[in-house]
């Protein structure tokens, strides 16, 4: 069994914070450490090869819950990896250890309050929505594709195939061919694909 450490913080001039969650997790006992300067927007290939080096029994540690997940949801997921893998998860700050009941049961806790807050905000929405509808101000997104209509069958009668006006207007393909059998535009076979 192996205790291994991810490091992160989102900017090199970071220094100190990275030094620092190097001395915790050294502390926690962490064998194999993992460490990155990058924001936690951006792909963090360290956080990628850590979660790839466990192996059954390991325990992932990490100082804060923020320097491995950006949301409950991307946690739940990292977790779930994790456990796929019979491995675990330590979290120094919030006492949180995935390898006792209690620490599992503190992450369902923590996958139900972000649940409910999801299905909270969705709730929110849609009532909103219904609102606005109401009172005559909501109009649903305006198609972007349908909208480019006249350019695309512009471009058609140009002689661009399908592919390259989608391709051209940030369209998808299949727009292109609704457009297509919308206003009855007829393809030689040769431009049809």
């Amino acid at each position: 069994m192996l205790t291994v450490g991810y490091a992160r913080t989102s900017t090199t001039e970071q220094v100190a914070g990275l030094d620092a969650q190097r001395r915790d997790l050294e502390a926690a006992g962490c064998t194999k450490l993992f460490v990155e300067q990058v924001s936690s927007v951006a792909e963090r290939a360290q956080l990628a090869a850590a979660l790839d080096y466990l192996r059954e029994g390991d325990v992932l540690t990490v100082t804060k819950l923020d320097r491995l997940a950006r949301s409950v949801r991307e946690l739940l997921d990292i977790v779930a990896g994790i456990e796929a893998k019979g491995a675990g998860l330590h979290i120094l700050a919030m006492n949180l250890d995935t390898t006792t009941p209690t620490g599992r049961l503190m992450l369902q806790v923590l996958g139900s309050v972000a649940e409910f807050e999801r299905a909270m905000m969705l709730e929110r929405q849609r009532e909103g929505i219904a609102k606005a509808k109401a009172d005559g101000k909501y109009k649903g997104r305006k198609p972007t594709a349908l909208a480019k209509g006249e350019e695309v069958e512009s471009m058609l009668r140009a002689g661009m195939s399908p592919t390259d006006v989608a391709r051209k207007l940030g369209i998808g393909r299949s727009s292109v061919y609704r457009i297509i059998t919308d206003k009855g535009i007829k393809l030689d076979a040769k431009k049809a694909a």
